[in-house]
């Protein structure tokens, strides 16, 4: 539905109330200002309704789009209306998780619907000791398993550019396609 102008909305603030005795008994002025009571009842209405605009598990779709650019999130037309409203919620906790482990599995699993298990530490290495010699050299590299999850089929392409948009650039990431979840045996 659109947020225009709602035919025969009455206004919760009336101008012509608001008028001083002399006017209150005009019929000129209380026909001038019901006639913009009109034009400011849908303005009224939103302002009042604020909360709800801003609320994304509420708000009007194309209003969801709007908020999950306030925010930087994905927003994709294709995604289902629920999908969209939950990328735009949950947004502030996947930037907080951004470049972790934890942060490319829930965004998997979040706009994907794909299941996943990162492995590997993406080559950091440190010590306790000062002065102590070097760690030995990390492999530096991650390794993400994917198998499907909220519908049978993965998407190779998406799931392989969700991982290149979220691992850091001086990690090497490989994408390995499963059918089912890993067993522990490999690892």
């Amino acid at each position: 539905m659109s947020r225009a102008a709602v035919p025969g909305l009455p206004s919760r603030h009336p101008i012509g109330g608001l008028l001083p005795a002399l006017y209150a008994d005009d019929d000129f002025a209380q026909r001038f200002t019901g006639g913009l009571d009109t034009v400011l009842a849908p303005v009224f209405a939103a302002l009042d309704n604020l909360p709800a605009y801003l609320d994304p598990r509420v708000a009007p779709l194309d209003f969801v789009a709007w908020l999950a650019s306030w925010v930087g999130s994905d927003d994709d037309p294709e995604w289902s209306a629920d999908l969209r409203r939950e990328a735009v919620v949950r947004a502030v906790e996947l930037h907080r998780r951004r470049g972790t482990r934890r942060g490319l599995v829930e965004r998997l699993r979040l706009t994907l619907g794909v299941n996943a298990d990162v492995s590997g530490d993406g080559g950091a290495a440190w010590s306790r000791t000062p002065g102590a010699d070097l760690p030995p050299a990390p492999s530096g590299a991650v390794l993400v398993r994917v198998w499907p999850g909220r519908d049978p089929a993965v998407d190779e392409h998406r799931v392989r550019e969700v991982v290149r948009s979220l691992c850091p650039v001086h990690v090497p990431c490989r994408v390995e396609f499963l059918p089912g979840p890993p067993s522990d045996e490999g690892r």
